[in-house]
């Protein structure tokens, strides 16, 4: 059994990169090794959308089968009723590290929702919010849309704008919300240089786009064929639809569209594989702004070897 001060002297494990480049296998592989090396090991999520319960097709969440053996955290935690929130997410999935590494285990932060990752592993508090302000701002979108809003965020942080995107209305209220708390232009963007929470082992999956479109594209065609819309029509009575971020989340955002009629299948799917492909790119440039990230090609054999290194170097 790993006792807390031999789990103390291993680093906290991220695992990133874009989605489908085989994140979730590769913390399952590290995870084994350390097993193996006669370690405790526990992984947690660090995925927006695989927080929602029911939320599985579309999110390519691990089934509970498919997790050899290994304590997972933080799946399936909210309804789709219910707005993902990264200063909660912050809180709670640092409570449960804090908790792996109590019980003498090693934590593994899994996923590719960067401000997610980022705001567990670096020091990054949360401004909070102003009823009142938030409420103008979000009048402010209702009645003149997200452009002028996203013109405004440029203005004042300019990288901020840049990584939200034009259209994205609930970021861009709360990244001006925090501008006007706290009085800082660039309150919205995380620091160039971060500092880390604790003691950490950043390892990224990276993969030529050229080969990673067309496994973007695959992917979201086996998703329906795997059965995204029966999956989103048992969503629907449970709320779905009335959910700030699940109903937007992408695939189900297309599928929610197909099943009201308004386009169909290969619209639903062409809109998906499209918007899976520019998320992927952003994932790309979120993470390549960190420093000491140990990089692995998504395809090299001896990827787990490297991760090992990667940690190994940081003990």
């Amino acid at each position: 059994m790993t006792t807390t001060t031999e789990a103390a002297a291993l680093p906290l494990i991220a695992v990133v990169g874009a989605t489908g480049t085989g994140k979730s296998a590769l913390a399952l592989d590290i995870a084994e090794q350390l097993i193996g090396d006669g370690r405790s090991v526990e992984i947690v999520n660090a995925d927006a959308s695989q927080l929602y319960r029911g939320m599985d097709i579309g999110t390519a969440k691990l089934a509970p089968g498919e997790r050899r053996g290994i304590r997972h955290h933080l799946f399936d935690v909210l309804e789709v009723t219910e707005e993902a929130s990264v200063a909660r997410y912050q809180t709670e999935a640092r409570a449960v590290i804090t908790g792996i590494r109590e019980r003498g285990a090693v934590p593994i932060l899994v996923g590719g929702s960067g401000l997610y990752v980022s705001a567990v592993v670096y020091d990054f508090r949360f401004p909070g919010t102003d009823a009142a302000l938030r409420a103008r701002l979000e009048a402010e979108l209702s009645e003149r849309g997200p452009g002028l809003l996203h013109q405004r965020l440029k203005a004042l942080d300019a990288n901020a704008a840049e990584r939200i995107g034009s259209q994205n209305g609930r970021r861009l209220v709360r990244a001006l919300e925090i501008i006007e708390i706290t009085g800082e232009p660039h309150a919205a963007s995380l620091p160039d240089e971060p500092v880390e929470w604790m003691p950490l082992a950043m390892v990224g999956l990276t993969l030529d786009r050229a080969d990673l479109v067309p496994r973007l594209d695959a992917r979201v065609q086996q998703m329906w064929a795997d059965g995204m819309l029966a999956e989103v029509e048992t969503l629907i009575p449970l709320g779905i639809e009335r959910g700030v971020t699940a109903s937007r989340a992408i695939g189900y955002a297309q599928a929610l569209a197909q099943l009201r009629g308004e386009i169909d299948e290969a619209e639903a799917i062409d809109q998906t594989q499209a918007l899976t492909r520019r998320y992927a790119r952003r994932q790309v440039s979120w993470f390549k702004r960190y420093p000491n990230t140990t990089w692995i090609g998504a395809t090299d054999a001896a990827r787990v070897a490297s991760a090992m290194r990667a940690v190994g170097d940081r003990r």
